[in-house]
């Protein structure tokens, strides 16, 4: 067994566990990465983030989705197989682990493939598949960024052909006749409008009464509309009571006494932390009541030295803000100049259409009081989204009555996720609404939705007055 001495020692290689190690390393100290699995990367490479969205860009290419809204008579999504889609995920992990291990040996960290053990607040050991004691490390300080994996109760009989959590879909080895989804968070929207894509007859299940429900609900409602365009059907106030599976199908009864049969059921209720190798009670940290572990504003566990990041800790659970808290989180550690985490950022959500929003809701304007404006703008109203094939969409800026000042940005349709951060960047410097009228955007452009929505809240402004 060998022995070693750390500066900073993160457990897990996802993006929160790969950017405080990089941080760390250019801060000058030694930082060890020890990751369970074979390669570095975590969940967000091999399980979700980039398979979830590799696949999307992947459907959308093969069957021409696009293509619908010109030639929606004729139009046939034709056979794609899931050897085609793989072909596309099995490349792009590829390359992402590469580039993985290039930022690990280009900042000269260790990487220890094990799993670790906590012997107490400043040690811990690495053991192999086998149990056996590879190598005992101290250090001043470790990062947890071990990540999330599905919740699965045990009354449900998981396997790798019917019943399936977000891991295990990523193993189909056909695409399915007809799907059902229990759960309309964001893994349920986002998997049930990729197969629904592929002419997969999806029904989603929420005990909500509408798909996303976090969402700003005019948003949430617009993409259930969408949805709902490509055949998928959603079922709200519902909640699973027995789910079994029967030969070759799954079969849920709810509790309102309906049921449900279906060739393949993804089951997309809730995700838990990924902790229990690590035997974190030797350190005197425990889990809150969510089943994560807490932390205070800079990401320390009641252990000072031993810092929590990323999924580990609960929401929000993106890739983006696991990245930041783990830069933050090691800045902190040394004694480096650091800013606290952001109170908005945007959020990005991979269905088809996408979604990303920054900022306030209109329900929470509502309940904080707020004298607001809405201003909006159509994607039909769009030029660029008539040349790209995709109609349906929309802007929505949220603004003071008064001040004018921007409150919140929400944008369902194509390219959301990149024109967010127009948004993102007005809001962080208290932009009033006319910020986008008085500017000129390329065209055709889906950004120069900004200018329409602004132009149509202003106006109701003048109309008020």
């Amino acid at each position: 067994m060998e022995e070693i001495v750390a500066d900073l020692v993160v457990i897990g290689s996802g993006p929160a566990g790969q950017k405080a190690a990089i941080q760390g390393a250019k801060l000058g100290k030694k930082v060890i990465v020890i990751e369970r699995a074979p390669d570095p990367g975590g969940n967000c490479l091999y399980n979700g983030t980039i398979p979830s969205k590799t696949l999307r860009e992947a459907i959308i290419d093969l069957t021409r989705f696009y293509d619908r809204s010109f030639f929606a008579a004729t139009y046939k999504v034709g056979d794609v197989s899931i050897s085609d889609l793989n072909f596309r995920l099995h490349k792009v992990i590829e390359e992402e682990r590469n580039m993985v291990y290039r930022q690990l040996k280009k900042n000269n960290i260790r990487l220890i493939i094990g799993t670790a053990r906590f012997e107490n607040s400043h040690m811990l050991i690495v053991v192999d598949h086998d149990f056996r004691m590879l190598f005992q490390i101290k250090s001043d300080f470790f990062m947890i960024a071990t990540g999330s994996k599905p919740r699965n109760p045990t009354n449900i009989p998981f396997d790798n052909e019917v019943i399936l959590d977000s891991t295990r879909i990523l193993g189909l080895n056909k695409v399915p006749k007809d799907m059902i989804v229990l759960g309309g968070g964001i893994i349920g929207s986002e998997y049930a409008s990729f197969f629904a894509a592929l002419e997969t007859e999806v029904t989603i299940v929420d005990k909500k009464d509408h798909i996303l429900p976090l969402l700003d609900s005019e948003i949430g409602i617009h993409l259930q509309t969408a949805l709902t365009d490509i055949g998928l059907r959603f079922l709200g106030n519902k909640e699973p009571e027995i789910i079994e599976r029967r030969g070759d199908k799954a079969y849920v009864q709810f509790k309102d006494g309906t049921s449900l049969m279906g060739e393949t059921l993804l089951y997309a209720l809730g995700r838990v932390s990924n902790v229990d190798a690590l035997q974190i009670q030797n350190t005197g940290i425990n889990l809150n009541e969510r089943g994560y572990i807490a932390v205070n504003a800079l990401f320390q566990t009641t252990a000072p030295n031993i810092y929590a990041v990323g999924d580990v800790i609960g929401g929000p659970s993106l890739a983006s803000t696991s990245m930041e808290q783990g830069r933050l989180a090691a800045r902190h550690a040394f004694g480096a100049q650091a800013s606290y985490f952001p109170t908005f950022y945007p959020v990005g959500i991979y269905a088809i259409p996408e979604i990303s929003s920054c900022g306030y809701t209109e329900e929470e304007l509502r309940d904080l009081g707020y004298h607001y404006e809405v201003g909006r703008a159509y994607y039909y109203e769009i030029a660029r989204s008539h040349i790209a094939g995709s109609n349906i969409g929309m802007f929505k800026l949220l603004f003071h009555a008064e001040t004018l000042e921007i409150l919140g940005v929400h944008i369902i349709g194509r390219n959301a996720t990149e024109v967010i951060h127009i948004g993102q960047l007005a809001i962080s410097f208290h932009a009033k609404i006319n910020y986008f009228i008085d500017q000129i955007f390329n065209y055709p452009t889906f950004a120069e939705g900004y200018r329409v929505a602004a132009l149509n809240g202003f106006n109701k402004i003048k109309l008020k007055k």
